[in-house]
């Protein structure tokens, strides 16, 4: 247990120093987030959150090769998703050229280290779905839809941080629950890389140190969050983490990127056209300052990660679940779509 401690301890300080040798790197080559009309902030700040994490990330495995099945595939995986998300950050590269590269990482997933959604358990009422060959195909959605649900969220300051930290924390819990101790510890270790990034990113240290994920960084979590509930739900494990409760440890994520692209198929716009639409940006239009909107949100999230580890522990029944799961993404799809609305009644009410 204490050699356990060291370790995270020692890796949350690899990880502050690579942030700081990175922020020295990232300027003279251009690896920068400039203001623009949808991004607001103070100056030029570097795009290198993602890169340290990674840094981190690879340091210990190559010291606990054996921590997870598939190490080797993994690390190579989110060292290619990382390059790419970084020569996006600087170049903004194509959504097409992104999705290509993670379809391709999935695929990779799915061969090479035979990780890939083979079950939905018992999400309907009718006994376990098994997906046969359809599996592949939703394999590849789910790991493009978390890599995106992920980055789509990185809109203020410690929201893609306090987000993940809130999902690889509650799927830890269930993972000890579940008795697969390495995959938990492995949940420990991306926290102990992420801390040091939140704590620059919030302007812990100062606003001369402030650093950004980058889109590198989004992609890295995404893939790891849906790299680790796969492992974790469809190994044949006795019990496993029920497929459903994977829905509700990314739930706001899911539901924010989810409703978000309906309005803009809605609207005639495409799916991936960026907009200050998000439920981050809505909170601040109602008056939230950053911080408040910040806790708010990572309230939210753990209250639904919170009912998902409630529902597991407690065998709540997957269709029981899943219906809830629908029930609230339909609420919430619901209120974003009448923000304004509601929110002028419930002043006219308050008046």
């Amino acid at each position: 247990m204490l050699s356990d401690i060291v370790d995270l301890t020692f890796l949350f300080f690899f990880s502050f120093a690579t942030l700081f040798l990175m922020r020295k790197v990232a300027k003279p080559i251009g690896l920068v987030d400039k203001p623009n009309a949808r991004k607001i902030h103070n100056g030029a700040v570097p795009l290198v959150g993602g890169i340290s994490i990674c840094i981190s990330i690879l340091y210990y495995l190559f010291n606990n090769p054996l921590i997870i099945p598939h190490s080797g595939l993994y690390a190579g995986c989110i060292s290619l998703l990382v390059i790419v998300g970084a020569l996006d950050d600087k170049f903004d590269l194509s959504f097409k050229v992104r999705f290509a590269i993670q379809a391709l990482l999935s695929i990779a997933m799915m061969y090479l280290g035979n990780i890939e959604l083979t079950t939905l358990g018992d999400m309907f009422g009718f006994g376990e779905v098994e997906l046969g060959w359809i599996g592949y195909p939703i394999t590849i959605l789910a790991v493009i839809g978390a890599i995106n649900a992920f980055n789509m969220v990185d809109g203020i300051d410690g929201l893609l941080g306090g987000l993940s930290t809130v999902t690889f924390g509650g799927l830890a819990i269930l993972l000890v629950h579940d008795n697969q101790t390495n995959l938990a510890y492995m949940c420990f270790v991306m926290i102990s890389a992420l801390l040091p990034y939140i704590l620059l990113n919030l302007g812990v240290a100062g606003r001369k140190f402030k650093v950004f994920m980058g889109d590198a960084g989004s992609m890295l979590i995404g893939f790891t969050v849906i790299w680790f509930l796969l492992l974790s739900s469809q190994n044949g494990t006795n019990p496993p983490l029920r497929p459903v409760t994977a829905l509700w440890l990314i739930a706001l994520p899911l539901m924010d990127m989810t409703a978000i692209m309906i309005r803009r198929i809605r609207r005639g716009d495409s799916p991936f056209k960026p907009d200050r639409e998000h439920l981050h940006h809505i909170f601040q239009r109602l008056g939230l300052s950053s911080h408040q909107t910040l806790v708010t949100i990572c309230f939210v999230s753990s209250c639904f990660a919170g009912f998902g580890i409630f529902g597991e522990i407690t065998e709540t029944p997957e269709v029981v679940m899943f219906l809830l799961f629908i029930i609230t993404f339909s609420v919430y799809s619901l209120l974003l779509a009448y923000v304004w609305r509601v929110t002028s009644f419930l002043k006219d009410k308050l008046r």
